[in-house]
């Protein structure tokens, strides 16, 4: 699939030892801070959501798909609301490397279902084809150093926690079957005190920090250039994209615009 991905840019490989390196942008953020509803604009506006998975150019995808699997005892908390799913150990930080460096290596990589509901993994899993640029989102992507220094861009999402609060029980009671009470027992016990211990700190590392999540479309329409500068084969994409196996940047042939459409 590999070579299917590198055939959208027009055969852009110049000979078999051009790696593709796609170009990796993290997306942090509060709980219910929008960071979906971010990747999903960018997405929307370079017209990717419209295009089949095997042929996009930029993919998706959540740190919310590399929840651990929990014991017997851990799930009977999870689901009586007492579990910390906030916590960086809550996550599968050796999966979601694994799939990092698969997905740099141009890898089709298979993405794991997290139920809400039963609170475990479904038998089943999402394709991640091989992409130009890889947006990926979650409320820690960048506590782990190890997982931050792969992204060549940062973004966070800030949004007023008593917005987030509201999308959280809303969420939570539509689309995950949980007790109001339940919500917000836990959204004090474990959300906020999380949020403000090991996500908010990380706002530091980000290189653009978007206010209002995808209300913001100026802070959109600003990355979604960028992006596009990437998908053509700007200044970028020459820096951190496509590599020879020496690590030199593949130079851009004349005819490749470095201007976006």
């Amino acid at each position: 699939m590999a070579g299917d991905s590198e055939t959208r840019l027009n055969g852009q490989a110049d000979d078999t030892n051009t790696v593709k390196q796609p170009f990796l942008i993290g997306v942090s953020g509060g709980t219910a801070s929008g960071k979906s509803s971010v990747c999903e604009k960018i997405m929307e506006l370079l017209g990717q959501n419209k295009i089949d998975h095997h042929q996009r150019q930029v993919a998706t995808l959540s740190q919310d798909s590399f929840y651990r699997e929990l014991t017997p005892e851990q799930k009977a908390k999870a689901l009586k609301g007492q579990f910390n799913f906030d916590h960086p150990d809550a996550f599968d930080n050796e999966l979601i490397m694994k799939t990092l460096h698969d997905i740099v290596q141009g890898k089709t990589v298979h993405i794991p279902v997290y139920d809400f509901v039963t609170h475990s993994r479904k038998d089943e899993y999402v394709t991640l084809y091989p992409a130009d640029v890889v947006l990926f989102e979650g409320i820690l992507m960048f506590y782990t150093q190890e997982i931050r220094d792969l992204f060549q861009m940062k973004l966070f999402v800030d949004t007023d926690p008593d917005t987030r609060l509201s999308r959280r029980v809303l969420r939570d009671i539509s689309e995950r079957g949980r007790e109001l009470e339940q919500v917000l027992s836990q959204y004090i016990t474990f959300v906020k005190p999380a949020f403000e211990e090991f996500c908010l700190p990380t706002k530091k590392y980000a290189d653009v920090i978007i206010p209002r999540g995808a209300d913001n479309l100026v802070a959109i329409n600003l990355i979604v250039q960028h992006i596009q500068d990437i998908l053509n084969g700007g200044f970028s994409k020459r820096q951190n994209g496509y590599v020879n196996s020496h690590g030199t940047p593949r130079q851009r042939r004349p005819s490749e615009s470095s201007r976006p459409h």
